[in-house]
């Protein structure tokens, strides 16, 4: 008989405790990679805030500029025209939303860990 998702949350949310009263230490969870706090440049900044954001998180802000002030292309609608703040950020006035996390990334820094 299977089980259910909820019976499913309840039986790793139990291994988790147990996991985390024989250790000691806090429960990890996935921390890595996309998830990853990031610290956005001040150029990016001006768009998605300064606070620490997982990258998920940034990319979905940045795209959130882009539909609040219309700014793909009519025709393409694959293609970004960029304003004055994300022209700083991809180096020119138009780009692919394909290449779009490339010229994100060069301007998001880690944390240290």
């Amino acid at each position: 008989m299977a089980r259910t998702a909820e019976k499913r949350g309840k039986d790793e949310t139990k291994a988790a405790e147990k996991k985390v009263k024989a250790t000691g230490k806090p429960a990890g969870g996935a921390r890595g990679g996309i998830t990853a706090p990031v610290t956005p440049s001040a150029d990016l900044a001006e768009i998605v805030g300064k606070d620490d954001l997982p990258r998920s998180e940034v990319v979905s802000k940045v795209w959130d500029y882009i539909k609040k002030h219309d700014l793909q292309d009519a025709k393409d609608r694959r293609q970004i025209n960029g304003d004055d703040k994300l022209a700083k950020i991809f180096g020119k006035k138009s780009v692919s939303m394909f290449e779009m996390n490339k010229h994100l990334s060069a301007h998001l820094t880690a944390k240290k860990a």
